[in-house]
């Protein structure tokens, strides 16, 4: 799984202009779904975005995370992070998982972040997005399980 880390002063998703969801200063969170992957790798993934140290303390450094700024999470799913780009000049999809599984793992994903953290919220699965934000820094960051 694959997750984007931006930190924001702010961010929204919309859909058809209308506005799914929003944050002040937090994480933008851009979530990608291999075909291997879990409900415990999502867990893993999760423990890391919630704990990351991003955030800066009051000496400027960058020793504190999500939950110690109580900031806010957004997440959007985001297939094309799972892009193979290594030749050509057109992306290929192979390395995405399926849209079934990586739905459910979108969900597990949010629906754990939501009983762990708030304030949450999400983008749509399938849906065409308009994401905007503010990158604080700017800070962003790929993690990995």
């Amino acid at each position: 799984m694959i997750a984007l880390l931006q930190r924001v002063s702010r961010a929204a998703v919309a859909v058809d202009d209308l506005s799914i969801g929003a944050i002040e200063r937090g994480l933008l969170v851009l979530l990608g779904v291999q075909p291997a992957d879990t409900e415990r790798a999502a867990s893993r993934l999760l423990e890391r975005v919630l704990g990351y140290r991003i955030f800066p303390d009051p000496a400027g450094r960058m020793n504190l995370n999500l939950r110690d700024i109580q900031g806010g999470l957004l997440l959007v799913p985001q297939f094309t992070l799972a892009a193979d780009t290594t030749r050509g000049l057109r992306p290929s999809f192979t390395q995405a998982a399926a849209p079934a599984l990586a739905e459910q793992l979108f969900n597990y994903f949010a629906a754990q972040a939501a009983s762990r953290h708030g304030p949450i919220a999400a983008g749509r699965f399938g849906a065409d997005m308009q994401v905007s934000l503010v990158n604080d820094g700017p800070a962003t960051f790929w993690l990995e399980t």
